[in-house]
């Protein structure tokens, strides 16, 4: 990898998700590439959900972010396939989401073929709070589609839990 291209992708890594602020795209796992081709940045990213509606936003903040740290030629790219998984989420962003007070998702059922969303009973989840896994939902949708709400039945404490796909 050159230097340049190395600089890029330190820099696209940075860019926060504007859902999960306390998370990078990196830290979240959606940047899949940064490569640098005659001299043009090609980013690639996968949404979380194909129709993801941050995705707009996430690609120009990607490409403010690369122009101004001096890459005058940006492409940022949406790749699909293979969709994307809460298993991509980095250990840090599992640190970070837990810090945020954001319980994360526990591993993803393994299947072959397409992913089902389903409004099923979710997993049992653990407080970020107080580590109780005394919890309960008290809605299947939060603030964005890929978090539900949860309150502790131990510390009575509110909060949202990223769902496992």
């Amino acid at each position: 990898m050159s230097a340049a291209t190395s600089r890029a992708w330190a820099v696209a890594a940075a860019t926060p998700d504007p859902e999960l602020p306390q998370l990078t795209v990196a830290d979240l796992g959606i940047l899949r590439a940064v490569d640098d081709a005659d001299g043009c940045v090609v980013a690639t990213i996968t949404p979380t959900y194909s129709g993801c509606p941050a995705l707009r936003e996430i690609s120009a903040d990607l490409e403010h972010r690369l122009r101004a740290a001096g890459f005058k030629r940006v492409e940022v790219r949406a790749q699909l396939s293979p969709p994307w998984t809460t298993d991509w989420i980095t250990p840090a962003g599992r640190r970070k989401l837990a810090a945020a007070g954001i319980a994360p998702p526990a591993p993803a059922r393994r299947t072959s073929g397409p992913i089902p969303v389903t409004l099923e009973p979710r997993r049992a989840v653990t407080c970020p709070h107080c580590g109780s896994a005394a919890t309960v939902e008290t809605a299947a949708f939060s603030a964005t589609a890929c978090k539900a709400l949860y309150r502790c039945r131990s510390c009575a404490e509110p909060f949202e839990a990223v769902k496992s796909l």
